[in-house]
């Protein structure tokens, strides 16, 4: 069983349409796991089933018995974060402020504040219109720990893999070199980068190829609508080159991305000249794992 990890250093490179395209293209031989949990929409693509939903909870939040509270309001002293406030003639948590730090338990004389356990997300276990079974998430607003998120919804995809005896795991990972995206990477054989030829396109590309130097994992590069500025493109080109990065395909830019988008649909599912790019880098990548 092989990890393909596809990362994008800033977002708008098209990297979630270029992940659902290969889930497609992968079919039943792929578990799918969206890990852009803070803003997943690749089940707009996938249209998954949502069969299965699994609470996620993590971090802990403050809770006031109000029965025997006394309105002391020390609690509401202590708190650095503003999350404790009197309101409605009683001591109330804000869930949204609350850090979890656990201060105000402590110099709560009464005892009457303690320390539970929050809810911060949900994970989601489908199957999709690609024959593939697909985990998701959705953290709460809000709430934090998106990367012990992510490492839920890779766990849970990893057991699924397994058990259904597939080839590959297909991980679509946030953008940027945050938390989820340091976890999406933890135990990936191969990297896939989506970046466009705009100077912030190229600017993030090498915050996230630094990042992947680190965990040591081979990496190969798509150029996202290469056409729309070719001196960038070759300035990319020179990059990877120099990073020994393998150069996987430039797409052309092409509005057809938007029309199946509009329709729910993948571009490897409509009539467009990109699906043979798609499916060429796909059994590029299947050959390079497999040997």
């Amino acid at each position: 069983m092989n990890e393909i990890v596809v990362l994008s250093g800033k977002g708008g490179t098209g990297k979630t349409s270029i992940t659902a395209s290969l889930a497609v293209l992968a079919g039943n031989e792929a578990v799918i796991a969206d890990c852009d949990v803070d803003a997943a929409n690749m089940h707009l693509l996938l249209n998954p089933d949502f069969a299965t939903t699994i609470e996620f909870y993590s971090g802990e939040l403050a809770v006031i018995n109000q029965e025997q509270c006394t309105r002391c309001r020390k609690c509401e002293d202590a708190c650095r974060f503003n999350a404790i406030v009197y309101l409605n003639k009683k001591m109330q948590v804000m869930p949204i402020d609350c850090e979890g730090c656990g201060y105000c338990e402590k110099v709560c004389s009464p005892r009457v504040i303690t320390m539970q356990e929050r809810k911060s997300g949900n994970v989601f276990i489908s199957n999709t219109k690609a024959g593939s079974k697909m985990v998701h998430a959705r953290l709460d607003i809000g709430a934090e720990n998106s990367g012990k998120l992510v490492a839920r919804v890779k766990n849970e995809a990893k057991s699924l893999a397994v058990a259904g005896n597939k080839l590959f795991i297909i991980i679509d990972g946030a953008p940027g070199i945050g938390c989820p995206v340091v976890s999406s990477l933890a135990g990936a054989n191969y990297v896939v980068l989506v970046t466009e030829p705009t100077m912030s396109g190229l600017h993030d590309l090498k915050r996230i190829c630094t990042m992947i130097r680190k965990f040591r994992i081979k990496a190969g590069c798509i150029i996202n609508k290469w056409d729309l500025n070719e001196e960038k493109t070759t300035e990319i080109k020179q990059f990877l080159h120099d990073q020994q990065i393998e150069h996987l395909a430039d797409i052309p830019y092409d509005i057809s991305f938007t029309k199946a988008m509009t329709e729910g649909k993948t571009i490897v599912e409509i009539q467009s000249p990109n699906r043979e790019i798609l499916d060429r880098i796909w059994n590029d990548i299947k050959s390079q794992l497999q040997n």
